[in-house]
């Protein structure tokens, strides 16, 4: 089976309550959702730790409640997600993509059945970006990542590639996931992915031409409305 989890907590130290902020007089969690409900043969599974989120979505898809306290969205979605089967395919993607490409979401699940890896994600290259809430990765030669950094890496170079915070796992490899220990370079980067690298695990990353926007700040918020007004 495929699925679709999007893990989303209504507490957000950059943007409070982002996911019910609205664009457009519909809540940025409901944009989401609805872009993923047009991915054929995949099931949308809303992860929340808030009943206004769960109001905001319930009558278009699954909603599981979780605990306030879990470390990450991966650790939200492993927890709601805990009862699939050890093979389906899960894509996390975070509730704060409204305008998020379904077509982008099948790339990912068509990289998951024809690749072998641990984690599965994406990426885009564009010049170089100091803004630390952009994430940065970079490349060994088979395309696996290296490392991932809020800082512009590699060091000199002009351009960067940005990590789009999609993820393909495995049901099983997400629950693994969820048990391994936090490292510190994890709790220092403020990166959940750099968990699965100390690890020695192999995260596939597959350089797309997609430029997508997630509501981080009060900033990209008023852009995704600019967006919204220039479509409509």
């Amino acid at each position: 089976m495929r699925v679709i989890g999007i893990p989303a907590r209504l507490r957000s130290s950059r943007l409070p309550e982002k996911m019910l902020r609205e664009i457009g007089g519909k809540p940025v969690i409901r944009w989401t959702v609805e872009n993923a409900l047009k991915v054929e043969d995949a099931k949308v599974i809303v992860a929340t730790d808030d009943e206004r989120i769960k109001d905001a979505v319930e009558d278009i898809c699954e909603v599981r409640l979780t605990p306030s306290d879990l470390p990450s969205g991966t650790d939200r979605l492993a927890y709601a997600l805990r009862d699939l089967d050890d093979g389906d395919l899960v894509i996390n993607l975070q509730g704060d993509e409204p305008f998020v490409d379904p077509d982008i979401l099948k790339r990912l699940f068509l990289l998951m059945e024809s690749e072998s890896a641990d984690i599965y994600t994406l990426a885009r290259e564009e010049d170089r970006n100091e803004d630390p809430n952009r994430v940065k990765v970079v490349l060994d030669s088979s395309n696996f990542a290296l490392y991932f950094s809020r800082l512009p890496i590699p060091y000199r170079s002009e351009k960067v590639l940005i990590h789009i915070g999609i993820y393909g796992y495995r049901k099983k490899k997400l629950l693994e996931f969820s048990n391994l220990p936090r490292p510190r370079i994890e709790e220092l980067e403020g990166l959940e992915q750099l968990r699965a690298l100390y690890h020695g695990w192999k995260i596939r990353v597959e350089v797309v031409d997609y430029k997508g926007i997630s509501i981080d700040t009060e900033q990209d918020l008023e852009k995704a409305k600019g967006i919204y007004l220039k479509g409509n």
